[in-house]
This record gives C-alpha cells, sequence and structure tokens, in this order.
C-alpha cells in the first residue's frame, strides 16, 4: 500500500513530540501490514482508492476478476483500468454506492461491486481520506437464477405442450378412424362409377396422410421440449452435421442457398447424444436457411478446436437481429419468424448446455448472423490464472 493516506495523517502531527510520533508510525506499519495480509486472504477483491480515485492498494483477488497487474495499478486512476465507472456519479465522501457491473476480461463474468467512503480523524477534524471498493463475483448465482428460470418454463411449457398434443391428438385420431370407415364403405358402392370411386379415394388418402402429419408433427414438437434422457457415445461432430445437411437439402436445394464448409481436420471425438444434438443444428441451420435472401442465401459452416473445446460457427448472410429481439432471444415465444414458434433456440441452448457447453449469438442488423456452439472436450474444471507480468488491457464493463 502506498502512504498516501499515511503521509495526510503524519503532515499533521506536527503537535505531537518525536517519540510519539515515532510510536505511532510504527503502530501504523504493523497495522498496515496485518490489515494487507487480510485483504490478500479474502477471495472478494479489494481496491483502496484515494480521494481523486487513483489506486493506493489492490489485492489479489481482483488480478483473478479483473485482470489487474496488482504492481502496475498502483497510482492509476481506476477509471483507466476499468472503462465505464462514472467516477464523478459514484464517488461520494458521505454516500455508499452498489452496483452490478458485467466484465469481459479475463473472463466473461458478472460482479457487484460496494464503494464506499473512508471517513477519519485527523486532529479536531473529520477528514475524507479516500474510499474502499469491495468486489464479489456473482456469476455462479446470476446463471443459477437465469437456469432455475429456464427450466420453470421449460416444465410450464411442457406441460402446457402435453396438454395441447392430448386435445388435439384424439380429434385427429377419430378422424381418422372415420375416414378409414368412409374409404371401406366407398369401395363397397357399386352404384359409383370407376373414375369417382377413384377420386373419392385419393382424396380421403390425402386427407389420412396429413392427419399422420399432423401426428407426427405433435409428436416432434413434444420430443423436442420435453427434456429427454441423455444417451451420450463417442461421436464425430463432422458426422451429425452431414446427416444433419443432407435432412435439409431439399429445402436449401429449393431456396437455392449455397452451403460453405470450412471443417477442421481430424476433429477429435466427443461425448454426445447424437439425436439431440441432431435437433440443436438442424434448429440453427434451419433458422438460418429462413434468415437469408430467397435468391443469394449463403452459409458458412466452420468447425475448429482447442486443447479445451471443439467450436462449430454457423453464419448467414440474412436480415440479422435487432438488439430489441437479441435480448428475448431465449426466452419462449419470442421469435424473429412470422411463423415461428419462439422455441428453436430455447431448445438449443438447453441440449448445448446439458452437454456442459455454450452458445454465442453474434448478429448484425442488415448483414446476417453467426452461431456458435462450444462443445467441452473434457470434463470441465476450474481453470486458474496464470500469473503475469505484461500489460493488461483496460476492462471494459456494462453496469446496470
Amino acid at each position: 500500500m502506498k502512504d498516501g493516506f499515511l503521509d495526510k495523517l503524519i503532515t499533521r502531527l506536527d503537535r505531537f513530540s518525536p517519540s510519539e510520533v515515532q510510536n505511532l508510525v510504527s503502530r501504523l506499519v504493523r497495522e498496515k501490514g496485518f490489515m494487507e495480509s487480510v485483504f490478500e486472504s479474502l477471495r472478494e477483491g479489494v481496491l483502496i482508492l484515494a480521494p481523486e480515485g487513483a489506486i493506493t492498494f489492490v489485492n489479489q483477488a481482483c488480478h483473478k476478476l479483473l485482470g489487474l497487474d496488482t504492481s502496475k495499478s498502483i497510482g492509476q486512476k481506476v477509471t483507466s483500468v476499468i472503462r465505464g465507472l462514472d467516477w464523478e456519479s459514484l464517488a461520494h465522501p458521505d454516500r455508499v454506492v452498489t452496483r452490478d457491473m458485467e466484465v469481459f476480461y479475463p473472463e466473461n463474468r458478472f460482479l457487484n461491486f460496494y464503494l464506499a467512503p473512508i471517513n477519519g480523524q485527523v486532529g479536531d477534524q473529520e477528514e475524507h481520506l479516500g474510499y474502499v471498493m469491495l468486489i464479489h463475483d456473482v456469476t455462479d448465482s446470476k446463471r443459477e437464477r437465469e437456469e432455475t428460470i429456464e427450466s420453470e418454463q421449460l416444465n410450464a411449457l411442457t406441460f402446457l405442450a402435453a396438454g395441447v398434443a392430448h386435445e388435439i391428438g384424439n380429434p385427429l385420431n377419430s378422424l381418422d378412424i372415420h375416414l378409414q370407415l368412409m374409404k371401406r364403405k366407398i369401395s363397397k358402392l357399386d352404384e359409383l362409377e370407376d373414375d369417382n370411386k377413384e377420386n373419392l379415394e385419393g382424396l380421403l388418402a390425402t386427407a389420412q396422410q396429413e392427419i399422420r402429419r399432423l401426428d407426427n408433427i405433435l409428436k416432434q414438437f413434444l420430443h423436442a421440449i420435453r427434456p429427454q434422457p441423455m444417451h451420450r457415445e463417442k461421436a464425430q461432430l463432422h458426422l451429425i452435421l452431414k446427416t444433419t445437411l443432407e435432412t435439409l437439402a431439399a429445402e436449401l436445394a429449393e431456396r437455392n442457398i449455397q452451403v460453405s464448409l470450412n471443417l477442421a481436420d481430424n476433429l477429435p471425438l466427443l461425448d454426445l447424444d447424437k439425436d439431440q444434438v441432431q435437433q440443436a443444428l438442424y434448429n440453427i441451420l434451419r433458422n438460418a436457411a429462413q434468415a437469408v435472401p430467397a435468391d443469394g442465401g449463403e452459409l458458412q459452416i466452420s468447425t475448429r478446436y482447442t486443447d479445451h473445446e471443439i467450436i462449430t460457427s454457423i453464419s448467414d448472410n440474412g436480415s440479422g437481429i435487432s438488439p430489441e429481439q437479441m435480448g428475448a432471444l431465449f426466452e419462449p415465444y419470442q421469435t424473429t419468424k412470422e411463423s415461428g414458434t419462439g422455441l428453436g433456440l430455447l431448445i438449443v441452448r438447453r441440449i448445448v448446455r446439458e452437454h456442459g457447453g455454450e452458445i454465442e449469438i453474434d448478429s448484425e442488423e442488415g448483414k446476417g448472423t453467426t452461431v456458435k456452439l462450444y462443445f467441452p472436450r473434457f470434463e470441465k474444471h476450474v481453470r486458474l490464472l496464470e500469473e503475469n507480468s505484461q500489460d493488461k488491457p483496460p476492462i471494459d464493463i456494462e453496469l446496470s
């Protein structure tokens, strides 16, 4: 800790004798060392700031949470290392402020900070000495809340879907039975000419085919929404992708959509539920196909891998997604399509997360959308940040 606070106190101790000053300084130095040891043992980030916002102390937890170099940060303004802080609006010698923020370096985290003034008695006067900023990582609790809400939404949705499917399925079965009876009676009517009989039988066959198609749609809908047990096995993601593209081949050809592949060589095998991953890829690819222009549409699909994960990227040159729509992409019944249900991406995220992965969506309105799926190659473990003496870039944050 720099001696800024101590200097301020010492310059006002001229009324004390030299021996008293020496004893007081020795005591302060001992207490300073003790407090630094306490701060370093905390998991919460601790920043001690001068009144104007200069950093006078930063503990090691801030290195993990914010990527700060604990030695080179001393003396810098806090706004120069944490961009997005409005120091003038936050700092007040008589006010405590707490706020949430999202940081994107060194990892995407949600943090809560608590800024409190440090006031002390200097001689006969109460003076403002600076601020303490405590930073707490709330990423896990925020994600747990989101996953709980998502789970509740899916449960409610599943219950509703089961009820709707039951109410629609019964009339469909009844219609199918009655059509079969009509077909039998028509075949026994001798007074009907052969041509008329054939036409009626053709119409009945078409009606029966449409009923079976509706019934199949209901079954697929329930299968997609209702959480299914995972049946993992070693699988090649490229083969699943190939099967999915073959399923969509007719639709892509009809819309004259060009598919460009840039697939990594020797892609490692993953423990996957092939059917569920195919469902996720199908939803993303179909969304992309429906977003591109009727002529001149293009999909770019690429894969790559690191020591930790496999990344699949699907980009389109479609209409893109507005900022307002981006905020509600994973909410049920929120959709950018006129005939959409708003369930596709919700299902994709559930499937990817059940595999321990994440989904990332980047879109620019009028230019297109890129969806990235991150599948871990191995079971995830906690990864500690390595000590590094190189300069770190300032942390960009979003306050809420």
